[in-house]
C-alpha cells in the first residue's frame, strides 16, 4: 500500500498540530509552487529533502513488447529528483 494525498494530508496536520483544511492548502501550495518552477526550468532544492530538476529525454527507437515491432518514442521532458533517493535505503 502506498501513502495517498488524503492520507499525507491527515499525517501532515497531525505533525504540525493543524487542522486538515490546512494542511491540505499548504500541500497544494507546494505543489503548485515546485511545477511552477519545474516549468520555468528551476531547479528546486529542499535541503534534506531533496533536489529536483527538469531534464530532457532524447527521442529513441523502441520495441512493442507484444508485437516486437520498432516504434519511435518521442523525446519529452522528465522530472529528475535526487537525495530522497538516498534517503530511503
Amino acid at each position: 500500500m502506498g501513502l495517498n494525498k488524503a492520507e499525507l494530508i491527515e499525517s501532515m496536520a497531525a505533525d504540525a498540530k493543524i487542522s486538515k483544511a490546512d494542511a491540505k492548502r499548504a500541500l497544494d501550495a507546494f505543489v503548485t509552487s515546485t511545477t511552477k518552477a519545474l516549468k520555468k526550468g528551476e531547479r528546486v532544492a529542499l535541503v534534506g529533502f531533496g533536489t529536483f530538476s527538469i531534464t530532457k529525454r532524447a527521442a529513441r527507437k523502441g520495441r512493442n513488447p507484444q508485437t516486437g515491432k520498432e516504434i519511435k518514442i518521442a523525446a519529452k521532458k522528465v522530472v529528475k529528483g535526487a537525495d530522497l533517493q538516498n534517503k530511503v535505503k
